[in-house]
């Protein structure tokens, strides 16, 4: 049977995490910018403060600064001053602020954003006058409106954060059978007492119950966020208004622009040549610049898709292949390098062992790196791909980690043999994680980007997919891919993003979708590219060669 490639779950959008006006000229200096978070110790949730503080320190690299991240517990008295804009995440209930930072944001002229908890040690500490200096006040935390049950499973919360004209719902989900939620409800309610000291720049509204609240006030240079919006965040999600927000913050002055985006998907030696030339063909005519992602050595270890004979074919032997890159080359495709086999060794890890379906740097089995894990051995199979590629006339202009998953070790060669990546991305608070440690256990977080990221946490320039791709139900032939997305599940994702100044409509698509030997499971594929293509393209965005947003 003709290789089918699974999808991942990150591609869908939702990233989930659980327990619970200055000047108007265009940044030209690096701001110098503090993240400081929630540590307790000892406690499970010990390293979640540094979690969020790794994906908070990715979006401070669209900007031009430079990011120090410190636990609230190591903050040393006066060092506030020695950044332009600090940032505090409270992500620990009622986890001690030492005097030495309330005192300093209570002093400083500096820029101060606090998210969620812990505020009313501030607020409400006699000390600080807070009501009159700000001109809010603190009046508590509001979870779920009741404890949810078989009867009343979705009891509500202020779950609906209104910006731009769209309405970002925070997900939330609940399974009777354990009786457990998958959500992070818990706001902080404010109140403006003086006008003219602070104002309410977004509202969240309980949809239950439709009470309104701050979602954002500012208050001169102090702002505070009523949640932690890098919680289960999602490509409709209020992510995107801290993304976006974040411009006002720095006050850069970006103005708006939209670019968009498409790659074709886990092309390898079983490419079909046929829908290549369909697919080029349809862009070229729309003046539409595309990417190819390439992975260039072909692995069939168990023999899955060749009748149980293990099959490899590299890519000088790959004559379809070469036969399709050539063909979209020459139509203003730009390849890049999707892992160098796109799976691991001879294990099914965890669907076929074959490529295109199955992580190359990371056990997804054990949900632990490699047993070879080492940058060294990254670094190896980086070069040996792109040599591969380099040997066969071609040059690939970025890197695209399979499945966007791969561990922190290996994540640290990319930049060595790569200026720029083209993904999503998943970040550890260790370089050997532990998931299993009852205390100071590590965790693991996805994000997407709604733009070019110069800088992430682990020193990669990353050209932003925000959107997904398209998925349909053909578990009938193939039981991993059983996951449906549409075109017009894109195509919201799409409007979403552009409450984002400068956000990005940035999407793939597996060219298999074309094939005939997937009817009658599959016979709009290539209507449905169409439709997404052409409802972009209403939206206002501009298609772009994704060579030309790399590192320079």
């Amino acid at each position: 049977m003709k290789k089918i490639a699974t999808i991942f779950v990150l591609i869908a959008g939702l990233f989930m995490l659980s327990p619970s006006p200055a000047s108007a000229q265009v940044v030209t200096t690096p701001i110098k910018v503090l993240i400081v978070y929630d540590a307790p110790s000892p406690d499970q949730y010990e390293k979640l403060g540094f979690a969020y503080a790794i994906m908070l320190r990715n979006l401070m690299g669209h900007f031009n600064s430079t990011v120090d991240l410190v636990s609230i517990q190591n903050y040393s008295a006066g060092k506030i001053e020695s950044y332009q804009a600090t940032f505090y995440l409270g992500s620990y209930y009622n986890n001690p602020i030492p005097a030495v930072f309330l005192n300093d944001v209570n002093a400083t002229q500096k820029t101060v954003v606090w998210f969620k908890y812990n505020l009313w040690q501030f607020a409400w500490n006699t000390a600080y006058n807070f009501n009159t200096h700000y001109g809010f006040s603190f009046s508590g935390l509001q979870g779920l409106n009741a404890p949810p049950s078989s009867n009343n499973p979705t009891p509500g919360f202020f779950d609906t954060v209104s910006y731009k004209g769209k309405s970002m719902v925070k997900y939330y989900a609940y399974d009777p059978a354990s009786n457990t939620v998958s959500a992070d409800p818990d706001v902080g309610i404010t109140q403006i007492v003086d006008a003219t000291k602070a104002q309410t720049l977004v509202t969240i509204t309980n949809s239950k119950t439709s009470v309104q609240a701050p979602y954002i006030i500012r208050s001169g240079n102090f702002w505070y966020f009523a949640d932690l919006p890098l919680s289960y965040i999602g490509p409709r999600d209020r992510y995107l208004v801290l993304c976006d927000i974040l411009h006002d913050i720095f006050a850069d002055n970006q103005p708006v622009s939209h670019k968009a985006l498409v790659r074709l998907e886990d092309v390898d030696a079983l490419v079909d040549y046929g829908t290549m030339k369909t697919l080029s063909d349809y862009l070229v005519g729309k003046h539409i610049p595309f990417s190819i992602a390439t992975i260039p050595h072909y692995m069939d270890p168990l023999g899955v898709y060749n009748g149980g004979v293990a099959e490899e074919v590299p890519l000088s032997q790959a004559g379809t292949l070469k036969r399709s890159l050539n063909y979209a080359l020459a139509r203003g495709g730009k390849v890049l390098m999707h892992g160098y086999t796109h799976q691991y060794d001879s294990m099914r890890n965890k669907n076929t062992g074959v490529s295109a379906d199955d992580f190359e740097f990371w056990n997804a089995v054990a949900n632990t790196p490699v047993a070879e894990d080492s940058t060294a051995w990254a670094l190896g199979r980086l070069q040996a791909g792109k040599a591969e590629f380099q040997n066969n006339g071609y040059t690939p202009f970025a890197w695209e980690t399979p499945h966007y998953q791969s561990s922190p070790l290996t994540t640290k060669a990319i930049p060595q043999v790569f200026k720029t990546t083209y993904q999503r991305a998943v970040y550890y608070t260790s370089d050997t994680p532990n998931f299993t440690l009852a205390q100071g256990k590590d965790f693991a977080v996805g994000q997407f980007f709604p733009y070019v990221i110069k800088q992430d946490y682990y020193g990669q320039w990353i050209v932003p997919e925000n959107l997904g791709d398209m998925e349909y139900n053909i578990s009938t032939i193939d039981p991993y891919s059983n996951v449906v997305y549409t075109w017009h599940d894109l195509y919201l994702n799409a409007q979403y993003a552009l409450v984002v100044r400068d956000g990005f409509a940035s999407f793939f698509f597996h060219p298999f979708w074309l094939e005939s030997s997937l009817a009658p499971l599959v016979t709009t594929g290539f209507s449905d590219f169409q439709s997404i293509v052409q409802g972009i393209t209403g939206l206002g965005y501009t298609w772009t060669d994704a060579s030309t947003l790399g590192h320079p």
